[in-house]
């Protein structure tokens, strides 16, 4: 019974092994929880773990995606398997979570800047989830610099 289901975490993958799916995973959680620092630290309605379960869920996502791809699904030419519609569902629901925290109040949009980087944490996890972890490493440290130091610069410019 053990064996068995310590062979459902080693031999179950067959297009991305275990520690490297875990790597991903890992990879996704940590550059989603710097971007939802920010916003946790700015008390905003998504912080820490929702930038960090987006980004995980978008990572899961694409990994679910490359394990599907192996499996057979008829014969020759009859498979469609199209990383694009992976990317297009994450982001519609993505967009529909980050939408759903934009609102007006008082005549003025808020929360714009938190869906949005609820949206940049759905692209780091798919980054990380396509083994694209250095890429999904670089946008997550531009972000952080967006996030800290505008606003510095707009505080310092009176427009925040």
């Amino acid at each position: 019974m053990i064996d068995h289901f310590a062979d459902m975490f080693t031999h179950n993958f067959s297009v991305v092994p275990a520690p490297l799916a875990f790597t991903r995973l890992t990879a996704a959680c940590v550059l989603g929880a710097l971007i939802g620092l920010e916003r946790e630290w700015r008390r905003k309605p998504a912080g820490l773990r929702t930038h960090i379960l987006v980004s995980v869920a978008a990572c899961l996502f694409v990994i679910i995606g490359q394990e599907l791809s192996a499996l057979e699904f008829g014969g020759a030419g009859e498979q469609r398997n199209d990383p694009i519609r992976m990317i297009e569902a994450v982001t519609a629901g993505v967009a529909f979570l980050a939408a759903g925290l934009i609102f007006t109040s008082k005549g003025e949009v808020q929360n714009v800047t938190t869906g949005a980087s609820l949206w940049l944490a759905g692209a780091v996890g798919l980054g990380c989830g396509a083994g694209q972890m250095s890429l999904a490493a670089m946008a997550t440290a531009i972000v952080i610099v967006v996030l800290f130091a505008l606003r510095q610069i707009e505080m310092w410019m009176g427009t925040h």
